[in-house]
């Protein structure tokens, strides 16, 4: 009886463990596979409808990591774009940005810049969406908006983050030798 009781214990303090840490640790900033809740808003009130409480809901994960997979694994950034369009969250600093690399890679810039801003309308700390659209600037020949990207994403994560790193490095590179990120 007592050996069952420590593994039902053991057990608990296990489940407890799987359950806190996705909530003490946040890929809200960086982006990723896993989508942010929405950044807060304290000058909107909720609306009927309002969906933020998808970030839970498995099958809206499952659905932003078969997207984001159709993005990184697949490159195929058109399908991407209506998955992505499909979930009804477009308005969220996750999805908008990657709509906007989608639109990047596809070679549509005006239409990317549309996307990149949203995402920073939602989130303007989403440091993911700096260095995108950090890379899309410099992409337009505009290294000094590039270099305000880079000082933004500084701000937010510091030098060692690896979106710095990535924006920075692609700065050092000489203008016009045909960037591809």
């Amino acid at each position: 009886m007592r050996k069952l009781a420590i593994r039902l214990l053991t057990l608990a303090i296990f489940s407890v463990a799987l359950i806190s840490v996705p909530l003490l640790t946040s890929a809200h900033a960086a982006g990723g596979d896993n989508p942010a809740p929405p950044a807060p808003d304290s000058s909107k009130e909720k609306k009927k409808g309002d969906k933020s409480s998808s970030i839970g809901d498995p099958r809206f994960i499952e659905a932003y990591r078969a997207a984001y997979a159709t993005i990184y694994d697949r490159n195929d950034y058109a399908s991407a774009i209506g998955q992505l369009k499909a979930l009804g969250q477009d308005d969220r600093a996750d999805v908008a940005n990657l709509i906007g690399y989608s639109y990047r890679k596809l070679g549509d810039y005006k239409v990317s810049q549309i996307w990149y801003q949203r995402a920073l309308k939602a989130d303007p700390d989403h440091v993911r969406t700096w260095q995108y659209y950090g890379l899309w600037q410099l992409e337009q020949g505009n290294r000094d908006q590039a270099q305000y990207h880079l000082n933004r994403i500084g701000e937010l994560c510091g030098t060692d983050c690896a979106e710095y790193r990535s924006l920075a490095a692609a700065l050092e590179k000489p203008p016009g030798t045909g960037l591809v990120y």
